[in-house]
């Protein structure tokens, strides 16, 4: 039935016009296209004069339009699409928190599916869905169905716009990697919407609500792909009046129905047309029309499921002189059989070997060698590791595999895999090693990291007995580079440490532990206690003694900062004392400034100065400087809190006079001002102790260490009534409590 009549002169009309010469009714024009019915309504009332370019060209090639009018037609849409306001016009921006700049629209959504088809009467429904205030919509279905791919389509080509950014989070609730934590996702949606890394809260309920605050004011989109449950999604509900929200679930969700109203969108398996339909959106219709029955049959051999069918004309692409009716017979004995209801993810291992077989040799090893890596994305450093090549010929063989749709680029460099066909490929037989050597390409290029982010520090440990190097090793130019590789690898670092602490590869599992230390230094309140115990076991299981002191020295070090002392205690006693029995002295002296720590939190400031002494004996007999200034910074901290003022003063001056260390924030310095300041103080100097402390706090605001310019400022507000010193002071803790 027709929606209306052409109104605005331009687009509208010609599309209607075009139509109606190709014999045309909306629906059968938004059924061959893959828009929605309201959609194509709309386009031809005027109400949406300038559409993007896909859906022109999608409309082009269902009217048959030559390629002629198929310009004209693009050229009358482009002349009515908006055009970027000029600079000085631009509205004012909404307000951000100050912690947040101001970035442009974020768009974390993966590329639209191509060759997309059909599913008119679920785009309607999801744009209807999508209507109102703060809308929840729920895309549900069975696995493979193409929840992702309906809501990825919509979301590029429908109807609905959305100004200030599109998010979009896999949440892996049927995959078998593990799901996102709620901070892994806002760790990514956060900084698209301009929150620097530094600047993201640490805590969950923070990060939760800093997203909400930025999508309060903004037309949002945000994408929830793969939710196992409804506590899942919530807290990542961005709440805001113009913001859309989809969810896809093979679940069915109902607490989200009943808690936050939202819209259910139900998705069901492809008919027979609409699957032969999908496969002449692949491989052209005149194909597909030149043998109806065998295309029809592969549709019914893919039980409807569209990732199979994609998988399947892919392969046929690959093939052009091969016949349809071959591929079906291929496919008959493999997936026949079996129902989707009992093993639903039969019908697409089927379809993957067929295509995988068609691929060269490389290409299939490397897609293999894939299924062994733990975490969910790839590079090609890593790709390349698993596979025993180098980095060029990894990225040759993932590019091919994109091609065949059995990997996608989600980001410049970054691939990842469906579920589905991460789990065909983790059952294909692979040479042993290969897990080994991901591991090692791990330990390898996070010492390099270590190196690069921490320069001047002891090594962590050496290398395994059975070592396998990578072909070519990253290398990191500065710090910057280091952290940038840290906040990428973070998740699939922590996957790496699980995977190989399960496959008894334990002297590989607490190397890698190690080689994240100066991330968790900087994040020391970020949940690190479990991956910690994991890397303690395996070292103790690898009866690596110095491994055990370097882990259980970090352990003991996180428990401080959580403020579980008398755990950190117990744990950091036995470090020392292993560090010693491998003749380390220099792992010995670390282990017993981390123990000072925790003896001096419960009040024995006494032991901890001993201790502090003892290492900086250990340091100056290794001749290590490094380590020896920073034995001198703790013990003159633990002297000061005991009120030895001229002791305190006399060990931070001894401190300070080393050289100061290259480039990076020199923390250790400004936490010995800090305690010569105090000393000075303690002893009746006031204007040279104010004078130490001023230093302190301004080198700490320089260079962005927030807590200690809270320490050296709470001291001078002690003995001054500066309002200025006030207000720096508010000022740095606020920034140290909105930081990542």
């Amino acid at each position: 039935m027709e929606s209306g009549t052409p109104v605005d002169g331009g687009f509208g009309t010609l599309l209607h016009r075009l139509r109606t010469e190709a014999g045309l009714s909306q629906e059968e024009l938004a059924h061959t296209a893959g828009v929605s019915v309201r959609a194509l309504s709309y386009m031809e009332r005027g109400h949406s004069r300038g559409p993007q370019r896909r859906t022109v060209q999608a409309l082009a090639g269902a009217l048959g339009l030559d390629e002629a009018v198929a310009r004209e037609l693009e050229r009358v849409a482009s002349s009515g699409r908006p055009r970027k306001a000029r600079t000085g016009s631009s509205p004012s921006p909404a307000f951000v928190p100050d912690a947040v700049g101001q970035a442009a629209a974020p768009d974390l959504l993966p590329r639209a599916p191509r060759g997309f088809h059909g599913r008119a009467a679920e785009l309607d429904a999801l744009s209807r869905a999508a209507e109102g205030e703060a809308p929840v919509c729920l895309v549900v279905g069975p696995a493979g169905v193409g929840k992702t791919a309906l809501v990825l389509h919509w979301a590029h080509c429908g109807p609905a716009g959305f100004p200030d950014g599109r998010l979009y989070a896999d949440l892996r609730g049927f995959g078998g990697t593990g799901e996102p934590t709620l901070m892994e996702v806002l760790r990514e949606f956060l900084p698209a919407l301009g929150v620097p890394l530094d600047r993201i809260p640490e805590s969950e309920n923070g990060a939760a609500a800093l997203f909400r605050s930025l999508a309060a004011d903004r037309r949002l989109l945000v994408v929830l792909d793969n939710a196992r449950n409804s506590e899942q999604v919530r807290p990542l509900l961005p709440g805001g009046r113009r913001c859309v929200t989809v969810v896809t679930s093979r679940h069915r969700l109902p607490g989200l129905i009943v808690t936050d109203t939202a819209r259910p969108v139900a998705v069901g398996v492809l008919g027979p047309q609409d699957g032969t339909m999908l496969l002449a959106a692949v491989l052209g219709r005149e194909r597909v029309a030149a043998e109806p029955a065998a295309a029809r049959r592969l549709a019914e051999l893919c039980d409807g499921l569209p990732l199979a069918l994609r998988v399947v004309a892919a392969r046929l692409t690959q093939r052009p002189g091969s016949s349809l009716e071959t591929m079906a017979a291929e496919l008959s004995d493999e997936t026949r059989r079996l129902s989707l209801l009992d093993v639903e993810d039969t019908g697409v291992r089927a379809a993957l070997r067929v295509s995988l077989q068609q691929l060269p040799q490389d290409v299939s090893r490397q897609f293999a060698r894939l299924g062994r890596h733990p975490g969910t994305h790839v590079d090609r450093y890593t790709a390349a590791a698993l596979a025993d090549t180098d980095p060029p010929a990894a990225e040759a063989a993932l590019e091919k595999l994109a091609a065949a749709h059995l990997v996608t680029e989600t980001a410049p460099g970054r691939w990842t895999m469906h579920d589905l066909v991460r789990l065909y490929a983790r059952s294909l037989e692979v040479a042993p090693e290969a897990l080994k050597r991901l591991l090692d390409y791990y330990v390898t290029t996070g010492l390099a990291a270590v190196a690069a982010a921490e320069p001047g520090n002891e090594e962590c440990f050496p290398l395994p007995a059975d070592y396998l190097p990578p072909a070519v090793v990253r290398e990191f130019g500065d710090r910057a580079a280091a952290v940038a590789w840290y906040a990428v690898e973070r998740d699939d670092l922590v996957s790496a440490v699980a995977a190989a602490h399960a496959a008894g590869l334990h002297d590989r599992a607490w190397r890698v532990v190690m080689t994240l230390w100066p991330l968790i230094v900087w994040r020391v309140r970020d949940g690190w206690v479990p991956l910690l115990e994991t890397g303690l076991r395996s070292a103790r299981t690898d009866a690596d003694q110095h491994g055990e002191s370097r882990v259980l020295n970090v352990l003991g070090w996180v428990l401080i900062e959580e403020g579980r002392i008398e755990e950190a205690l117990a744990r950091l006693r036995a470090a020392p004392a292993l560090a010693s029995r491998t003749g380390d002295p220099v792992a010995e002296a670390n282990a017993l400034l981390v123990l000072a720590m925790a003896q001096a939190a419960l009040g024995d400031l006494d032991e901890a100065a001993r201790g502090c002494e003892r290492a900086v004996e250990l340091a100056r007999a290794a001749d290590d400087r490094t380590i020896e200034r920073l034995a001198l910074q703790h013990l003159a901290r633990h002297r000061a809190d005991a009120g030895k003022w001229r002791e305190a003063l006399d060990t931070a001056t001894e401190a300070l006079a080393f050289d100061d260390r290259s480039g990076t924030a020199d923390i250790p310095r400004i936490l010995l001002l800090v305690v010569r300041g105090e000393a000075l103080l303690g002893l009746g100097d006031k204007a040279e102790g104010i004078e130490q402390l001023d230093l302190a706090a301004r080198e700490a605001e320089s260079s962005g260490y927030e807590d200690g310019a809270v320490r050296a400022l709470g001291v001078l507000l002690k003995v001054s009534e500066d309002t200025g010193l006030r207000a720096r002071y508010d000022a740095a803790v606020t920034r140290l409590t909105t930081r990542a």
